[in-house]
């Protein structure tokens, strides 16, 4: 549902190479950043970066933390539907390890927007970062990757729904710096942690 890093300047590439991050250089430029597609492998790390989100947040209107067997589940329906579900690797010794050694640092999928079969060529994006690796570049990289790969899945149009919270504010910028424009506002739909939310509703063409 929404992104929270804060977005580097312009779209990029699937893999985004540069020097290892060293946090407090302000010339330290930005880390390795690969995408690829999830596998069962990547659940644990993806459960675990979802959890504070639903736990602590209003930016997801999820209630219940996912368990990794959910989230195999919904890797299956993604998959069968020939959606992506990709995952963002940076190079970060001593962290939540992936597979090929590298950290997990975001996830990305694409849904559909709605279940009846005329919408077949829309899809919802949901992107989610580590909030340790926000400002870095691992956004932007997941949603170029996650927009090529809708269109090269037929989709004709991509929605995002962005919680209208503080914690959301970086996922406005970063999709409308890749073409995404605002295409309504639905007032208080959602109630969490005692309070009413609207959400964003930003579209972009393919």
């Amino acid at each position: 549902m929404s992104d929270l890093s804060s977005p580097s300047p312009g779209p990029a590439p699937a893999s985004v190479r540069g020097t290892p991050h060293r946090p407090g250089d302000p010339h330290a430029s930005a880390p390795v950043v690969t995408v690829r597609p999830a596998t069962v492998h990547d659940l644990p790390r993806v459960a675990e970066i979802a959890a504070p989100f639903v736990r602590d947040t209003c930016v997801t209107f999820e209630e219940e933390v996912w368990d990794v067997p959910a989230w195999h589940r919904k890797l299956d329906d993604v998959t069968a539907r020939g959606l992506p579900f990709l995952v963002a690797e940076v190079d970060a010794p001593g962290g939540p390890s992936s597979p090929t050694g590298a950290v997990v640092a975001g996830y990305a999928y694409a849904s559909a927007w709605r279940p009846k079969p005329a919408y077949r060529h829309t899809a919802e994006d949901t992107i989610y970062l580590d909030p340790a690796h926000a400002g870095r570049g691992v956004g932007t990289a997941l949603l170029a990757a996650l927009l090529e790969a809708v269109a090269a899945a037929g989709v004709r149009q991509v929605v995002s729904v962005v919680a209208d919270v503080p914690e959301a504010a970086g996922s406005l910028p970063l999709h409308r710096r890749f073409g995404f424009v605002e295409a309504g506002r639905l007032t208080a739909v959602g109630f969490k942690h005692g309070r009413w939310v609207d959400t964003i509703l930003l579209q972009r063409t393919l």
